[in-house]
């Protein structure tokens, strides 16, 4: 006999009942996922694969961390480590974060397994047998700082379609205009690692011949779009594609890491990971049960439904249905896509590469339950277009809608039944007949009846945020229900009356656990605790147990006897000062709010540092004059204190060349005054005119005004060179830096001069420790320039002095 722990056997398609399978977009496993990734895959499908459960489906719910590409090599070269390292890290947090919102997986892995090689590789060899692949040499960008051709996500540039103003578009797509692209279509394209210009090399890769393809996929596109009642969204960005005409599309890389190309020609190379990640479903299947094609290949008797955003779209409705059909083998192929566009937070998008947003950790950080969330989330869902989260959106939807609505009649209705004899039933169900001829009952009934219609009728077409709506509409029912039977005063004057007015209102609290079930499991689970019912023994609405129809008979859920348990509010209420408190703290970019962190943190050690010294200093007046002794080596350090510099982020507004000097620019630089400062550099042989027009510098406020070739300059624009002085490069502070403000060093406190001029030449002891450091970041010694938003930076000369 197996132990109780012993996990339950692999589910296995079932015949005769039906048998779903539900997949959730892969998330990178390169960065914390944040809100918009949350609602747009893992917890759409999660609602779904419940919503099954519930209704006594044989559902089947696959996701994992996508591993393998250049954006795990690119966030393990940041990070200084091993891609796998990277993997197992992010793994680790998206599980966690994904648990903390109960998200409901049957398996949850990674496509970094042998079962991921197995099957990938199994699928290219069919493809290569049925020769839909094709040879051809292309053209690819390649660096020669880095001595590498460059993978799609290591290229950013604009983006080359008209009307598109994103000018860090990623070599493989647009994340502004959705537009798929190759790298070498970029305008200006920099390569990400080393920010210098690429060049084009050719050199040979395989293709997916999707022309040759065209017919079988647009037959399965055209029958499966409507009978699996595809999103519009779904299908219009699949029409656009097959509209712009299909393409062969390269499924290999330059790369290490990824699933290897099983040819002698092509073992140094990799599959492209979006040919490889929708093949992760299956993989990861896979791992979770070696009959895997019970479910993959058998599309008689399984339905697949796929949950992701729309920039997803082409990847799963072209690319994987084309490599599925290539193989000619019995797959069993998408049904239903559900699709969601954007959400976006407070005043522009979210973003794992800039860190915009609230991140799951950050949602547990708030104090708000993972049911609050999940049920704004679900309910914003941008199911037809962007939606916008905002804390007092939020507020109102948890203070309105939960509390005021649904928490007050689940509190008033339990409350009510748990009041001693006299005041109410002793926390005792009580008997209800007559229940079928009672007016507001009966006219109650059917409306519930055919609110749970509309549910179900939302949830089978996958209308998720419509299903809520309707399952919440039962609470407002619910509510009306009491205030217009008067309950509290049926109690004495009819109490036939008011027992079947309790009797149905707590069936109706037990309805909603169960419906809200799929959008807010930790909720009914406490509902159903308060009712005294086990939660993993009562969510249940299906037709073989006759549950659905009991919606119509409501006051028939809970039998009369039973005992229900001890109520308390379901919700607490946000309050202002908590959302301003919330919105301050998530302001911003994660970078700028780790970085102003690390600065609140230093300046707190600096700041207890200065403290002990003083009572240490006051501790003995022999220790004083002890110091005194001292005074002239103590002010010649405090003369040389960096702290003494005004280096302030600015924004060249303006540069030109200088009327009489052919190797001086002029600029018009706002350090955060009244009005921008006139600054003379001569950069002009080292950064085209282009490059400084709009930029953020680095400058020193604090040196005296100098007269070069007839114009007054009023500050310097700080720049690095190498050794022999024959390049040099700004001094970059990051995007997220505020104009004005000033550079700090940790370890270095205190007040600027007004003028660095005179006698004791502070700039030229301080300059000779300006440098930048093996990677790439400005420091003084070995203190980075830091910024509210990071550190600065130089694009590619590793210690170089700056000045």
């Amino acid at each position: 006999m197996a132990s109780s722990s012993s996990p339950p056997p692999p589910k296995l398609p079932i015949p005769g009942r039906r048998n779903i399978l539900i997949t959730s977009a892969l998330p990178y496993v390169n960065n914390v996922p944040h809100l918009g990734n949350i609602i747009g895959c893992v917890l759409s499908a999660d609602v779904f694969a419940r919503y099954c459960r519930l209704r006594g489906y044989n559902a089947l719910y696959i996701c994992g961390t996508d591993e393998y590409g250049t954006a795990t090599e690119t966030k393990a070269m940041e990070e200084n480590c091993s891609p796998k390292e990277i993997c197992d890290k992010y793994h680790a947090i998206h599980s966690e974060v994904y648990k903390w919102f109960d998200i409901k997986f049957d398996k949850f892995g990674r496509t970094s397994s042998p079962q991921q090689t197995e099957i990938c590789q199994a699928i290219f060899h069919k493809l290569m047998e049925n020769k839909w692949l094709r040879e051809n040499t292309m053209q690819q960008l390649y660096c020669d700082t880095c001595q590498r051709f460059l993978a799609d996500r290591l290229v950013e540039g604009a983006c080359p379609k008209e009307g598109c103003t994103n000018k860090t578009a990623r070599g493989d797509q647009c994340d502004n205009c959705s537009h798929m692209l190759n790298p070498t279509e970029l305008i200006d394209p920099k390569c990400k690692v080393c920010k210098n210009t690429p060049h084009i090399r050719e050199t040979d890769h395989l293709f997916l011949d999707l022309p040759l393809l065209k017919e079988k996929l647009v037959n399965y596109i055209n029958d499966t779009s409507v009978t699996g009642m595809w999103s519009q969204n779904a299908i219009q960005a699949t029409n656009a594609w097959l509209k712009e005409g299909l393409k062969q599309r390269c499924i290999t890389r330059d790369l290490k890491w990824g699933v290897p190309v099983p040819t002698q020609k092509y073992k140094d190379k990799v599959f492209y990971v979006w040919f490889d990640a929708p093949i992760g479903y299956v993989s990861i299947t896979a791992s979770y049960t070696p009959e895997w094609e019970k479910w993959w290949k058998n599309p008689d008797n399984v339905e697949l439904f796929q949950f992701m955003g729309k920039d997803n779209v082409p990847f799963h409705t072209i690319m994987f249905p084309s490599t599925l059909l290539g193989t000619g083998e019995n797959w069993t192929m998408m049904k239903t896509i559900s699709v969601t566009e954007y959400l976006n937070y407070e005043s522009g998008k979210f973003s794992k590469s800039k860190g915009i947003g609230v991140f799951g950790n950050d949602a547990k950080d708030t104090n708000i339950p993972p049911e609050v969330w999940r049920y704004y989330l679900l309910m914003n869902r941008p199911e037809a277009s962007d939606t916008l989260f905002t804390w007092t959106d939020l507020q109102a939807k948890l203070n309105t809608e939960l509390l005021n609505r649904l928490g007050n009649f689940i509190h008033r209705v339990l409350s009510f039944i748990a009041k001693p004899a006299g005041a109410g039933y002793e926390s005792i169900v009580p008997d209800a007949p007559g229940a079928e001829s009672h007016p507001y009952t009966i006219c109650l009934a059917k409306e519930v009846s055919s609110l749970v219609d509309e549910y179900l009728d939302a949830m089978e077409k996958v209308k998720l945020k419509q299903g809520l709506k309707s399952a919440m509409g039962i609470s407002d029912k619910g509510n009306s229900y009491l205030q217009d039977t008067e309950f509290w005063n049926l109690y004495k004057k009819d109490p036939a009356s008011c027992a079947i007015v309790v009797k149905t209102s707590v069936g109706l609290v037990y309805l909603l656990a169960c419906l809200l079930e799929p959008f807010m499991p930790s909720f009914s689970n406490k509902v159903l605790c308060q009712l005294n019912l086990p939660p993993e023994e009562n969510i249940s609405f299906s037709e073989e147990k006759g549950e659905s129809a009991k919606a119509k008979t409501p006051w028939e859920f809970l039998p009369a006897g039973h005992k229900i348990g001890r109520p308390s509010p379901l919700f607490e209420e946000l309050k202002d000062e908590k959302v301003s408190e919330h919105r301050e703290k998530y302001e911003g970019s994660q970078a700028e709010r780790i970085s102003k962190a690390v600065a609140d943190a230093e300046a707190a050690e600096i700041s207890n540092q200065f403290k002990s010294a003083t009572l240490s200093e006051g501790g003995s007046k022999k220790g004083q004059k002890k110091q005194s002794g001292n005074s002239k080596s103590k002010a010649a350090e405090a003369e040389v204190s960096v702290a003494k510099l005004d280096i302030r982020v600015g924004l060249i507004r303006k540069a030109e060349k200088h009327p009489d000097a052919d190797s001086l620019y002029v600029e018009e630089i706002d350090v955060g005054e009244e009005a921008p400062r006139t600054v003379v550099s001569g950069l002009v042989k080292y950064i085209p005119l282009e490059e400084m027009q709009n930029r953020k510098v680095c400058v020193l406020c604090n040196l005296k005004p100098v007269v070069m070739r007839g114009i007054k300059s009023h500050a310097m624009v700080l720049a690095a060179s190498n050794e022999d002085h024959t390049k040099v490069e700004l001094v970059e502070p990051p995007a997220g830096a505020a104009v004005g403000e000033r550079l700090t060093f940790a370890g270095h406190s205190g007040e600027p001069v007004a003028s660095l001029s005179g006698s004791s030449k502070v700039w030229e002891k301080v300059a000779a420790d300006l440098h930048s450091n093996g990677e790439l970041v400005a420091c003084y010694k070995d203190v980075p320039f830091m910024t509210s938003a990071g550190v600065c930076k130089v694009k590619t000369i590793a210690n170089g002095e700056i000045r």
